[in-house]
């Protein structure tokens, strides 16, 4: 499927002062079918917002059939220009990612499904992705009703509640009073998760993937669960990744991926009944 590129500008103000996001699109066209519509993705970027790796996946969903939106998620400090991949780069993004208010964060998810919305291509369906810190965002945008199915890769500070600012590290089971953190607000999500982890994975080690696995099964969340055995952190990340690319497990991901939009966001579902069917229990 051929792709189209742009951006869109959109204003945000949940810091108090308004900022220009910039959501970059990639769309995909069928020759000769000018009014074909498509499901939505909203793809969240790792710390260095949408690199050419980002890029590069956006790309391969928008060519299976899905509107894909990038938001730039440092807009409220710097510009759409993504950081570069080396320790400049590295501590900024990951100072911006603290810096950065949840309130902020949740306003550039609906900010960007709003948009998606608007397109007359979308048919309104919205599912969510993303790595690293965008893996964590793609798991809390989950949490607006209008996703429906999220596939979030190594997903970090969800397992320690340490996204924005004052945070604080905290691997406890117990929620903190009045908690806002991804991690104590699991049940609030409708849609179905798959969690992609390394094993390998020093920034989400054994006990953090046991405990988001732990909330999620506590919630009530339709969801599954990936680990594989060799993969490190940032796996998929196919440009600088400090020998940490494995083209295998990313396509044994992204097979994950599109089996989970394929089912969710191209079938007509109806409303989740809850009904809990029993297994049987046969050879």
């Amino acid at each position: 499927m051929l792709i189209k590129e742009s951006h869109a500008d959109v204003q945000t103000t949940a810091n108090g002062t308004e900022t220009s996001m910039r959501i970059f699109l990639f769309h995909p066209t069928i020759p000769g079918y000018p009014n074909a519509r498509f499901p939505g993705v909203v793809l969240f970027s790792e710390i260095y917002q949408v690199t050419g790796p980002v890029a590069r996946f956006a790309r391969q969903i928008a060519g299976q059939g899905y509107i894909v939106a990038a938001p730039s998620s440092y807009h409220d400090f710097i510009g759409p220009e993504p950081l570069a991949y080396d320790v400049p780069g590295t501590d900024k993004g990951n100072d911006l990612k603290v810096a950065k208010t949840l309130e902020s964060y949740d306003e550039d998810s609906y900010k960007t499904v709003d948009y998606l919305l608007t397109l007359p291509t979308c048919t309104g369906r919205i599912g969510t992705t993303g790595m690293c810190l965008g893996g964590h965002l793609a798991l809390r945008a989950s949490l607006y009703p209008r996703i429906t199915a999220c596939v979030a890769y190594f997903a970090t500070d969800v397992h320690s509640r340490t996204l924005g600012p004052n945070s604080g590290a905290n691997t406890s089971a117990d929620a903190p009073a009045g908690s806002a953190h991804t991690l104590d607000k699991l049940s609030e999500i409708r849609g179905e998760v798959a969690m992609i982890f390394g094993l390998k994975d020093t920034h989400v080690p054994d006990a953090g993937r046991d405990l988001i696995r732990a909330k999620l099964r506590a919630a009530g969340a339709v969801f599954s669960f990936y680990e594989f055995a060799w993969a490190q952190h940032a796996f998929i990340r196919d440009e600088l990744s400090k020998g940490r690319y494995d083209p295998a497990i990313t396509k044994a991901c992204f097979e994950v991926l599109l089996e989970l939009f394929g089912r969710v966001l191209n079938t007509e579902l109806g409303d989740r009944d809850g009904t809990v069917h029993k297994v049987e229990h046969v050879c």
